[in-house]
């Protein structure tokens, strides 16, 4: 059964829209995911200006998960990491007890080109809020794959359908990228007490219901569900086991609202280490209100 279905809402981040789905008024978390972005698809002419640029900014208690369609994204960390992301691999940054990075378009601003992918992020679970900050590059060498019968699958993190992905996740979850041919049919499994599907292109039918493309369908647990592809489609799949409630303030992620005013408090004051190969300018703290 669909609980909820979600529309996306549009956000101009200076240079290119993201459709934001989570957090959502009626639904704040689907398992550990506190938050999901589908960035563009955005084209990009060559030379375009560094302001589209997301500059250095901070994080705590979360994992942030890029992931792209189409296009390159280079990352810089203050754990000393420095890696473009492509097509199909997947970058797992671990803030834990802080950390800070920036996204840059410089392939993008040096021959053009189309960005299109999804970021999300994952709450750490009670007791491992406050873990080393680290970051990982995966390959789609790391991440199970299945093709059969007009369905294309790939697991980009955690457990389901009797694979497991070399990702290093926290808690109990799944994420997969799935495509789908015309006609073809999928199943996502009951074994996870919350569950969801974003369409990312195409329409799908589930539980009786047509879920167009930017639309998250929430699904009650218990029992599979069953996907029919209207037309060519993809589709994001994700959810888990629940952490808990989480305050959610800027780029801030906490079970504790007095974590998330210290994390301001050592933003503001210059108390987190910015990446070293890109210190030279940060987002401030936006104002309150």
């Amino acid at each position: 059964m669909i609980d909820l279905i979600i529309d996306q809402r549009r956000k101009d981040l200076g240079g290119f829209e993201v459709g934001r789905v989570l957090p959502f008024a009626k639904r704040r978390m689907v398992g550990p995911f506190v938050f999901f972005d589908h960035m563009g698809p955005a084209a990009f002419q060559p030379g375009f200006g560094r302001e589209v640029d997301v500059r250095p900014h901070p994080h705590i208690g979360i994992s942030t998960v890029t992931y792209l369609f189409e296009g390159e994204i280079t990352h810089r960390d203050s754990v000393g990491a420095l890696q473009p992301i492509h097509p199909g691999e997947v970058n797992w940054m671990t803030a834990g007890s802080g950390i800070t990075h920036s996204e840059r378009f410089e392939t993008h601003r040096a021959q053009g080109g189309t960005l299109h992918g999804i970021q999300a992020w994952v709450a750490l679970p009670d007791g491992q809020e406050e873990i080393a900050p680290a970051f990982a590059n995966h390959g789609p060498a790391d991440l199970p794959t299945y093709e059969a019968d007009g369905l294309w699958a790939r697991l980009i993190a955690g457990k389901g359908w009797g694979a497991e992905s070399r990702v290093k996740t926290h808690s109990p979850m799944f994420y997969c990228h799935w495509r789908l041919a015309a006609g073809a049919q999928a199943e996502l499994p009951a074994e996870y007490p919350e569950r969801a599907a974003y369409v990312v292109d195409g329409t799908v039918e589930a539980e009786g219901r047509t879920i167009h493309p930017g639309q998250m369908a929430v699904f009650s647990p218990g029992q599979p569900v069953l996907f029919t592809a209207v037309t060519p489609a993809t589709v994001m799949l994700l959810g888990g086991e629940p952490v808990g409630p989480r305050f959610l303030e800027w780029n801030f992620v906490s079970s504790s609202k007095d974590r998330i005013e210290q994390a301001k408090a050592d933003w503001r004051a210059g108390r987190m280490k910015l990446p070293d190969a890109d210190d030279a300018e940060f987002i401030p703290l936006p104002e309150a209100g």
